[in-house]
């Protein structure tokens, strides 16, 4: 994909990861691609910091979506972290989200969407003194079931709250890039078989 469009094209891989420096930047590159899945008919969800659905909702608003028909036919669902990436304790649990997703996904179709479109803002990762360890092993294995699926998904991270080796762990993860505007295949991307296996090794090596 040369554009942040999924019109017209074939998809072969699913998953993206997207890095902004500043909130402009980010709606000005995403709201066209949310639009172009509402205008389609397709399904979008939104998986936000509950502090900011609000002013998720203004922006959409303000980028030309009827935001509030959207919801109020279910075709578009904002979603707080708290019960999707997060359990009723504030703690993240890979196999948990991994198994909530695939749920999402089957429920769509089921409800007759061609496809449906998830973006998840990722910066309650970045909330306490380290960044959970179970976050790059559910991004490499969230690739299967977005495959298995065929629904692509956006993770959403803040460059300003990523170090170099993290967010080069992050590139290694998803098979497609959204930087610039722009979404690539990603030349560094590490099938997650041989991932987890290196974040094995690390963690067994740490441990020593």
């Amino acid at each position: 994909m040369s554009a942040l469009s999924l019109a017209g094209t074939p998809i072969e891989h699913f998953h993206v990861c997207a890095f902004f420096d500043s909130r402009e930047q980010e709606y000005d590159v995403l709201i066209p691609f949310f639009k172009e899945a509402l205008d389609q008919g397709e399904k979008s969800i939104h998986i936000l910091d509950p502090a900011t659905l609000s002013q998720h909702r203004e922006r959409l608003t303000a980028g030309g979506i009827d935001t509030h028909a959207c919801e109020a036919c279910g075709q578009l669902e904002l979603q707080s972290w708290q019960g999707v990436y997060l359990d009723e304790n504030g703690a993240f649990e890979k196999d948990r989200m991994l198994a909530t997703l695939d749920a999402v996904c089957k429920k769509a179709t089921e409800a007759g969407y061609s496809r449906v479109r998830i973006m998840g803002n990722m910066d309650w990762a970045f909330r306490g003194a380290a960044v959970n360890k179970d976050l790059l092993a559910y991004e490499a294995e969230v690739n299967e079931v977005l495959l298995k699926n065929r629904q692509p998904a956006i993770c959403v991270y803040d460059i300003a709250k990523l170090n170099g080796s993290m967010m080069m762990d992050l590139l290694r993860t998803h098979p497609l890039t959204l930087i610039n505007g722009i979404v690539q295949e990603n030349p560094f991307y590490t099938p997650a078989t041989e991932m987890l296996e290196e974040l094995r090794n690390r963690e067994t090596g740490a441990a020593a």
